[in-house]
């Protein structure tokens, strides 16, 4: 009896399935026709995927906690230069002066000024020099120096001033040039142009005063005497010559000043006058200035409560009040930071600490300043109104001076915010950590790319011995169905 072994077949791209009489099945192909790529990728994605998820956690719990900190480090920075412009008597000082008539002088009062009214009368007011070149014909584009030079100006009272002036140098660029050069002078220049196109230079000066005229030397056509009057066709002061200030103050003899700004005329008052006439200077109580400095402190904390606080807070969204078992919570990059809790009691425990300098008033909640649950500051107006009818003049004792609570609480915070400091050391920590963390993932991909090499060949070298194995079986079954044939025969 004679067996005949039956084969059936199927052909695909990938090489070919032969199932046997025996039940065997024989895959062959191209090497192994298994996907090797896919499975050298699983296999490194599985080495590396432990690590890259530690890294990749790290990196960003990192970068939350820099920019938490970043955002700290600024507010604080912000509400230090707020306090610092506030720590001063006069914000807080309970006069203020007023002026009937401010077309003629406007007053300001500081802490040393007293009650009472002033009558000013005004004469005359200081001025400064302005004076004019000669007509230049060729207009602003006229060079008016060929070879680097310098063009000297002078004041009456010996005040010198050098511009220095390159080859070439047109009119318009003489005057760009003395308005660059002397701009912190207080001098300035322009052009006037006339219907002819013909341009004169004009400088002015903001110092005012007898004495104070300038004159001009060094180019020809651009030199002025200041002392001289200037004309359709010559140069010269413009106007009158500079004059002092003359003014009286309660029909006392007239006095005089090189300046608009009165510093010591009256005690604690300042007067800028601005015209002749008479006007009635009145010191008197006021807390409207007050309020507002206190207003702006307040202002100032709560906008660094709140940005620190947007840190630190743990904020509950999605519940109600039926469905509070819904509610999810976030936590601020900070929450449950030792050194921002630390901070916070720092800074709050100002605000309740008592001033001895300061009189009566002791605390911030004695003008109506309390503290809100959110650690922010609210003021009543009322509790202001009342305090301010006897403790008025304690107000500034309570904020400024070295023991008020703008300087303790500056010196809480400078630990902080110096260079060198609890928050720019943590900064810098942070950026260690990042390119720390950034070593590694090169050191990860290099040790996959590694890997995928070594994995990559040792299945090339899998699928080439699988290859030579399916060709030699193909060529032994090959023989056998041929003898077996034959057998048949």
């Amino acid at each position: 009896m004679t067996t005949t072994s039956s084969t059936t077949s199927s052909t695909s791209t990938t090489g070919t399935t032969s199932v046997s009489s025996s039940g065997g099945i024989t895959v062959s192909g191209i090497g192994s026709g298994v996907d090797t790529a896919a499975i050298v990728e699983a296999l490194v994605n599985a080495q590396k995927a432990p690590k890259q998820d530690q890294i990749t956690a790290q990196l960003s719990t990192t970068a939350a906690l820099s920019s938490a900190v970043s955002t700290v480090n600024d507010a604080l920075k912000t509400f230090t230069t707020a306090m610092a412009a506030l720590n001063d008597v006069n914000s807080f000082t309970g006069l203020a002066a007023t002026s009937s008539l401010e077309t003629v002088a406007t007053a300001k009062s500081s802490n040393t000024a007293a009650a009472g009214t002033y009558n000013l009368t005004v004469s005359q007011i200081a001025t400064g020099s302005k004076v004019t070149t000669a007509a230049v014909s060729g207009g602003a584009t006229t060079v008016m120096t060929t070879a680097a030079t310098t063009l000297s100006i002078t004041q009456a009272n010996g005040t010198a001033y050098s511009v220095s002036l390159a080859a070439n140098t047109t009119l318009s660029g003489v005057r760009d040039a003395i308005n660059s050069q002397l701009q912190s002078a207080g001098i300035s220049a322009n052009l006037v142009t006339d219907s002819s196109g013909a341009s004169r230079l004009v400088l002015s000066s903001t110092t005012t005063g007898e004495n104070t005229g300038l004159s001009v030397s060094g180019i020809d056509a651009l030199a002025i005497d200041g002392s001289q009057a200037g004309s359709s066709s010559s140069a010269g002061y413009l106007g009158s010559l500079p004059q002092d200030a003359k003014y009286s103050i309660d029909g006392l003899d007239e006095m005089t000043s090189s300046s608009n700004s009165l510093t010591t005329a009256v005690s604690g008052v300042t007067i800028t006058l601005a015209g002749k006439g008479t006007t009635a200077i009145t010191v008197g109580s006021s807390t409207d200035d007050m309020k507002t400095s206190v207003t702006t402190f307040v202002s100032a904390y709560n906008a660094l409560m709140l940005a620190v606080t947007a840190q630190t807070a743990v904020t509950a969204t999605g519940a109600t009040e039926s469905t509070s078992t819904s509610a999810t919570t976030t936590a601020g990059a900070l929450t449950g930071d030792s050194g921002m809790r630390s901070l916070l009691a720092a800074i709050q425990g100002q605000l309740t600490k008592s001033s001895t300098t300061s009189g009566n008033l002791s605390i911030l909640s004695q003008l109506g300043v309390t503290t809100q649950t959110d650690g922010t500051l609210l003021m009543n107006d009322t509790t202001w109104d009342t305090a301010m009818t006897t403790n008025a003049g304690n107000v500034a004792g309570l904020f400024v001076g070295t023991s008020g609570l703008l300087t303790r609480l500056t010196s809480v915070i400078t630990p902080y915010t110096q260079t060198g400091g609890i928050l720019e050391t943590r900064i810098k920590q942070y950026a260690a950590t990042t390119s720390d963390l950034n070593d590694q993932q090169t050191d990860l991909d290099s040790r996959m790319t590694t890997l995928t090499t070594t994995l990559t060949a040792k299945y090339t070298a899998m699928d080439t011995l699988v290859a030579q194995l399916n060709a030699t079986s193909s060529s032994v079954m090959t023989t056998l169905n041929a003898l077996n044939t034959k057998s048949s025969d």
